[in-house]
Formats: C-alpha cells, sequence, structure tokens
C-alpha cells in the first residue's frame, strides 16, 4: 500500500523519541538525518556503477540493519558503516554513534540504536524510485524534519535552517526561475548552515544548476552536504570555513570567485565577524569604495561581501535584520555607498518571528549588478503584516509569498504594500531606508463624527470610504440612504437596521456581482475537475497544484471585491491538508496501491508493556485513505443512513423524556419524589421497587412513573440495539462496496465529492465574507449614530424621572 506524505513524516519524526532524554534537538538531528541519509544513498546507489555516491562493501544500510542488538552496535556503525561511507565520498564531521553520554551506555544504547534503525526498515521508506525535491516524499520530509529540529533547537542553535517560505520568496525574486538556466550557472551561499536556502534556489531553477556553499560550523557544513546529496545535487560544492575570515572560493588569481546569483541568510548582527579579517589590507577589495563596517556588527560585511562575489550582472538576495535599514554612523556611510552605486533593486519588509534563533523583524535586501548604473530607485514592499501564527513562530502563507513575489517581480505599486522609491526622495532623508518612512501600512483609523453624534444621521465620508462596493452595485446605494434633510454630507438609512442584510443580498446588481462570481468558480471547477479525473500513476502532484492553483489565481484576478490571493489561499490549505495526500497515494506505481483504487485496511491499536514489547493488539475497524466511509454513504448508502439518523434522533426523543421525568421526580420523598426510594435509577431497582409496592394503593401514582420510566429504559435499550444492528449492517455493506466501484465511481467519489465540494464550500465562504462586510459595516454606522445627543438626554432625563417617582413612592426623598 502507498505510503501518505503525512504517515512519513510521522513515522521519521517517531525516530527522534528514540533519542529524546538524552540530548537537545540540535543534537539529535545529527543522528536523524545521517540515518535518512545512509537509507536514501543505500536505496538509491548500492551496486550502481559510477554512481555519483560510493557505498563501499559492508556499509549500506542493510549492514547496518544486521548490527541490531548487538552490544558493540555502537562502535560497529561508526567503524563498519560510518567511517567507509564517509572517506569514500569525503564526508566530515558525522555524529559519534558511541557516545554513552547523549546515546546511554550498555542496553541503554542497544535499545535506542536497534529502534532507530527500525524505523527506517518500514517497506515504504523505499527511496530506491526516489525523485528528490523535483516531487518527491523524500525532499519534502526532510524539510519537515528540519523546521521541527530548529523549532525545538531554542533560540541560537536553531539558525542552521532557513525558512522554506522565506528561502522560496528569495529563489523566485532574484529572477532564477525565469532565467535560462544552464549547468553553468552559478548559485553560491556564503552561510550556508544547511543548505536549505541554496536547494530551494536550485529548485526554483529551469535545469539543473552549480550550487556552492561555505558553512563555518563542521557538523553543520557535513549536514549540507549530506542534504545535498538527498536532493539529488551530489556534485554541489560545500565548504568547511569562516567565509568573511578565509573564503574558499577563489579564483585562479587568488581573489573571489564571483557567481551568477548569491543568496544568504547569515548571523544577524555578528559580534565577531571581524576575527581573522583584515580590514584595513583586506586582500579581496570587499570594503573598498564602501567602508568598513563596525567593529561590533557584520551585518555589512556579508552584505559587501555578497557583493562583490557577484558576477557583473550578478543578483543576490541577503536577509538581514531592520537595523541595516537606519542605523548611522559607519553603516550610514556605507548604506549611502551602496545606494549611489545602484546596486539595491529591492527590499522586502518581512514579519518578526519569522526565523529560528531570534524573533526580531527582518527583511531581504535584493542585489541587482545589471544595469545598476541606470538605475533610479528602490523597489519596497512592507510584508510584515502577512503571516500565520505556528506555535511560538510566525510562518508565511501561500498567498503571502506568491503576493510578495508577483508585486516584486511586476514591480506592481499598492496602496500601503508597495512602491518604487525615488533616489532623490531617499537622498532627502538622507539614505534612512526605514520601510515606514516610504509606505504607510497603518489601518485608517475609524474616526468619530462629532456633528453626528450630536444630531443623527450617518457621515456621506462614511459611506462613500464604500466606494469599492458602490462601483459593483452602482444603485445599492440609493437603495439603502437617502440624503439627510439637515445636510448633504449626512445619509439617512431608508430601511430599518434588521432589513440591512436583506436589501443589500436581494439587490438586483449585487445578485448579478455574486452570480458572476460563481459562475468565476464554475468554470474554473469544470476545467480543474476534467484535468484531475486524467490524472495517471506517475503524475507529479506539485505539477498538478502549481496548474490548479494559478489558473485560480488568474481566474479572480481583477475582479472587483475581492483579492484572489485570499482564494488562492483557500486551495493552498485544503491541498496542504488532505489533498496532496490523496495526490500522492493515487501518483503511486499502482503495484504499490496507487492510481485510483479504493484500497482499505483495518485499524489496529497496539498496547505495549513498558519495555516496548507488544502484549495485544485491538481491532478498531477499518478504513480508506482516498474515499472517506461518508462519501460513499452519501453517494450510494443515503437511505439507510437516513434510517440510522431517524433511529438516532428517536433515541434522542426518548432519552430526552428520561431526563425531564428525573428532574421532576428525582426529589426526595418528603417532597413527592417518586425516584427517592431508590440507590439507582435502572431496570433492576424499578423492577424491585414494583413488586415490593405492587398492592400498596398509596403507592399507585409511583407505581404508574416508575412504569412509565421502566418503558423509556425498554425502548431505549431497543432502539440502541437496533441502531447497533443497522450500523453493523450498513457497514458490512460499505465494506463490500469497496472493491465494486469502477474506476470512473472512484474519481466521481474523490474529485467530485471530496475535492471539489470542500474546496467550493471554502471559497465561498470568502464570498460570503465579502457580502457581509458590507452589511456590517453599515449596520454599524447605522448604530452608532442612531441615538443622537439630545435623544439620549431625553431618554435619561425620562429614566431619572421614572426612578425618583418610584422612590418616592417607597418614601425616599430625592433631591
Amino acid at each position: 500500500m502507498a505510503i501518505k506524505k503525512s504517515e512519513l513524516y510521522s513515522s521519521l519524526w517517531s525516530s527522534c523519541d528514540e533519542l529524546r532524554g538524552g540530548m537537545d534537538a540540535s543534537q539529535y538531528k545529527d543522528y536523524v538525518l545521517v540515518m535518512l541519509f545512509i537509507k536514501y544513498v543505500s536505496d538509491k546507489y548500492a551496486g550502481q556503477p559510477f554512481a555519483p555516491i560510493t557505498i563501499p562493501p559492508g556499509a549500506g544500510f542493510k549492514d547496518m540493519v544486521a548490527l541490531k542488538g548487538k552490544p558493540t552496535i555502537g562502535d560497529d556503525i561508526n567503524k563498519k558503516i560510518i567511517a567507509p561511507l564517509a572517506n569514500a565520498n569525503k564526508l566530515s564531521s558525522m555524529p559519534d554513534f558511541n557516545d554513552p553520554e547523549k546515546l546511554g551506555s550498555g542496553k541503554d544504547m542497544v535499545d535506542r540504536l536497534s529502534n532507530l534503525i527500525a524505523i527506517f526498515e518500514n517497506k515504504a521508506l523505499d527511496f530506491s524510485k526516489n525523485r528528490a525535491e523535483g516531487d518527491d516524499i523524500l525532499g519534502d520530509a526532510y524539510e519537515y524534519l528540519m523546521r521541527h529540529f530548529a523549532t525545538e533547537s531554542g533560540k541560537s542553535k536553531g539558525q542552521f535552517y532557513t525558512p522554506a517560505e522565506v528561502s522560496r520568496v528569495m529563489a523566485r525574486i532574484i529572477g532564477i526561475d525565469r532565467a535560462e538556466t544552464t549547468a553553468e550557472t552559478t548559485v553560491y551561499d556564503p552561510t550556508c548552515g544547511s543548505g536549505s536556502l541554496l536547494l530551494k534556489v536550485a529548485d526554483a531553477a529551469k535545469s539543473k544548476v552549480t550550487l556552492y556553499g561555505q558553512e563555518k560550523d563542521a557538523a553543520t557544513s557535513g549536514l549540507a552536504r549530506m542534504n545535498m546529496i538527498l536532493h539529488d545535487n551530489p556534485g554541489a560544492e560545500i565548504k568547511q570555513g569562516n567565509t568573511l575570515a578565509n573564503p574558499l572560493f577563489l579564483n585562479e588569481q587568488g581573489g573571489l570567485k564571483t557567481f551568477d546569483y548569491v543568496v544568504a541568510n547569515p548571523p544577524f548582527s555578528d559580534k565577531r565577524w571581524g576575527n581573522g579579517v583584515d580590514t584595513e589590507n583586506d586582500p579581496h577589495q570587499r570594503f573598498a569604495g564602501f567602508g568598513v563596517p563596525p567593529d561590533k556588527n557584520g551585518d555589512y560585511a556579508y552584505l559587501l561581501h555578497i557583493i562583490r562575489s557577484l558576477k557583473s550582472r550578478g543578483k543576490g538576495a541577503c536577509i538581514l535584520p531592520h537595523g541595516v535599514l537606519f542605523r548611522g554612523n559607519v553603516e550610514a556611510a556605507i548604506r549611502e555607498n551602496i545606494i549611489r552605486k545602484g546596486l539595491i533593486k529591492g527590499i522586502i519588509g518581512l514579519p518578526a518571528n519569522l526565523f529560528y534563533g531570534t524573533g526580531i523583524p527582518a527583511c531581504i535586501i535584493v542585489i541587482d549588478k545589471e544595469n545598476a548604473q541606470n538605475r533610479k530607485g528602490i523597489f519596497m514592499i512592507d510584508a510584515g503584516k502577512g503571516f500565520m501564527k505556528d506555535g511560538n513562530k510566525n510562518r508565511l502563507r501561500e498567498m503571502d509569498i506568491h503576493k510578495m513575489v508577483d508585486v516584486f517581480n511586476k514591480q506592481t505599486e499598492i496602496a500601503g504594500y508597495s512602491r518604487i522609491v525615488p533616489f532623490g526622495e531617499i537622498e532627502k532623508n538622507e539614505f534612512n531606508l526605514n520601510i515606514p518612512r516610504y509606505i504607510d501600512s497603518s489601518e485608517p483609523e475609524d474616526l468619530q463624527d462629532i456633528e453626528a453624534h450630536l444630531l443623527g444621521d450617518i457621515p456621506k465620508a462614511d459611506i462613500d470610504a464604500l466606494q469599492d462596493y458602490w462601483a459593483v452595485c452602482p444603485n445599492l446605494k440609493a437603495a439603502l440612504f437617502v440624503e439627510a434633510k439637515r445636510s448633504p454630507n449626512y445619509l439617512s438609512l431608508k430601511v430599518s437596521k434588521d432589513a440591512i442584510k436583506q436589501t443589500i443580498f436581494t439587490h438586483p446588481e449585487f445578485v448579478s456581482y455574486m452570480a458572476e462570481m460563481n459562475r468565476v468558480f464554475s468554470q474554473w471547477e469544470a476545467n480543474t475537475t476534467a484535468a484531475l479525473k486524467a490524472l495517471q500513476p506517475g503524475f507529479h502532484p506539485k505539477e498538478i497544484i502549481h496548474q490548479i492553483s494559478e489558473a485560480l489565481l488568474a481566474a479572480y484576478q481583477g475582479r472587483a471585491l475581492i483579492d484572489p490571493y485570499d482564494v488562492y489561499q483557500h486551495l493552498m490549505n485544503y491541498w496542504f491538508e488532505v489533498m496532496q495526500d490523496d495526490c500522492y497515494l493515487i501518483a503511486a506505481p499502482v503495484e504499490t496501491g496507487g492510481g485510483w483504487q479504493a484500497i482499505t485496511y483495518r485499524i489496529v491499536e497496539e498496547k505495549k508493556n513498558k519495555d516496548g514489547q507488544v502484549t495485544k493488539t485491538l481491532d478498531k475497524g477499518w478504513a480508506c485513505d482516498l474515499i472517506p466511509k461518508m462519501l460513499v454513504i452519501n453517494r450510494y448508502f443515503a437511505a439507510q443512513q437516513q434510517a440510522i439518523d431517524a433511529l438516532n434522533t428517536e433515541l434522542e426523543t426518548l432519552q430526552s423524556r428520561k431526563t425531564e421525568m428525573e428532574e421532576e421526580h428525582g426529589g426526595n420523598a418528603d417532597e413527592g419524589g417518586a425516584f427517592a426510594e431508590l440507590d439507582k435509577l435502572n431496570k433492576a431497582s424499578i423492577t424491585a421497587r414494583l413488586k415490593e409496592i405492587k398492592n400498596d394503593v398509596q403507592s399507585v401514582e409511583e407505581a404508574k412513573l416508575l412504569s412509565q420510566y421502566l418503558q423509556l429504559l425498554e425502548q431505549e435499550a431497543a432502539t440502541k440495539k437496533a441502531i447497533q444492528s443497522a450500523e453493523m449492517e450498513l457497514d458490512a455493506k460499505l465494506l463490500a462496496s469497496y472493491p465494486t466501484l469502477t474506476e470512473d465511481q472512484i474519481k466521481q467519489l474523490v474529485v467530485d465529492d471530496k475535492w471539489m465540494a470542500a474546496i467550493d464550500r471554502d471559497i465561498h465562504t470568502e464570498m460570503d465574507r465579502i457580502s457581509q462586510r458590507l452589511a456590517q459595516r453599515i449596520k454599524e454606522l447605522a448604530e452608532r449614530y442612531e441615538t443622537p445627543l439630545p435623544q439620549q438626554n431625553r431618554q435619561v432625563a425620562a429614566l431619572e424621572q421614572a426612578v425618583n417617582a418610584h422612590l418616592e413612592k417607597m418614601g425616599f426623598a430625592w433631591n
């Protein structure tokens, strides 16, 4: 059976549990990722001649499996697996699998490593046909692990990872996705960490490019090297060393090697950047013509290294803290020199708390040497408000990424979000690039109108602010408002507050607009449904979601009142929550359970003892990942389900009547509670009590009530039994029906009933939000000014008079 992406993620993440306790995430990530690396290269390259990775005899994953349970497992992994593999492929800084401080000693180490190996023995984890990051499960699983490791590593230890969303933005704003690239195209990251940013840039390119990276930390550079191999870039050059003090990528003359593209996420405000750097006589001339950065802040040192490492038409992007945009003194002079040379193409302000290891807001500085001398300004984006919460961090949504990239690449000016800032304006601001100086992204204040509070009616300015709606529905405004008698600057509501929503929703112009929006969706739905039903095993899920999401974005582009990126986000949310797993199941080979197959499986829950041994297995029924039961029930067994629903309704009625009787007759005997003599209110106790009072004439009413309650109990039991029987019968029919489903029926259930129904529902919530927003705003304004001050004073006076009258009747004098 094909494995779902989410199941692979959880399987790999569970491997981390085997190591938790002895070390923190920044350490145990190395063991888990090395294990993933060995499994991957063994599956993909073992026994292959001329493979880019050499698997020495006896050093593959199968050989590691043979070490499970051996007392010397840790030492054997080091000597028989890690050492030969590392030596053959020039890998360094591999973790010690025989470290008792981290892995425990004796049986503890043996069990921990054996269990860790067992995680990767899962038959579904077969990477022999892995497509490596272009569209594969492994690449995304690796990204998932890296994100979680960075999250758990805590402050100052998660800097090995640049969030994938930010990396994707950087990859696309430097234009590598639109360039005609070849193997000769070079991409460099001077502070590459685990290599995630480099790989995202490579992934965006149309064809294979050559990657270069340098990383100061030895363990992390080793991780980057493995990362390159895992993502099918075995030829990438990763070197270990301090980039500023000892850059290792040099040209034949000993100067800095230059590249087509350079990207970096250097350590923020590095206080030790100058260690080993000859700032006065830098052999690489990085500071010449710009200035030497301050001793205790290396932000500009990294930026100047990037500028010097770019070819004459090269393009780069660097993540830096916002301080680089406005700090003074030496940094101000450097900033002015960079601006005057026209090297900065753009600046994107990012939300705070995106990065691991720091919560401060950062920005992306985009460097472009091509036509730098002719540049007339800097394109700025304030994207600080576009994010979602993800645990204790913020995270860019798909819509945030797409909007940033689209706006930057098209140089689109949007009020409160983006604009081209001329150099003249920057110069007037003394070369301060702080984004709020040039873009006001603050929400306009909702002003209170004193005259309206005094005299009533709604300010015309507030209604005019809803011009986007009136442009679509020009006559709707007249249906809702009339010019106030006292002044043309105020409007009176023509309908009651309760009728506002109805007036809007039934207005012909608004009805026509909603019908047009439904037509837009229906057209996209028809085209998308046809494309999805035509999918066959072997397709690339990432390609299909790109295709249909771009089509959706284009369909809503330029439509009034609706933000196409909001609609796009609904689709992407559903993709990541449900549709992605389904597509990977269908894309898998038929022989592994892929394709349009309704494969069912038993759900088994294992009970384990304290030693981790399975002591009991519980059958929890069955399921089908691709087609949930309710989809088949709704389409083919609706009548049976309705009968069960009717029985459940009947059961609820019986239980409600029982509760009423218990509340009414459950008091003590002195209060006449018929059930007061019973210790327990069940069939046995009631039957016994009825026998006890059978011939007692004074207990006739009690006997009657007890008999009624007993009847309810019997009816309840019978109804529960009927429900259970009906559900079992339906479940049996349902299970038998799955193997009989044709491919066309499966496509109908999955595409129409599951995917499109959910997407339709989600996108229509966006349309509902748009319509509700107008009605709510008008009602808010109407309520704000409906009771002018004189009327309020009269109401207060009347209330005061009424209170005084009551007090006087009660004998209280009130002056």
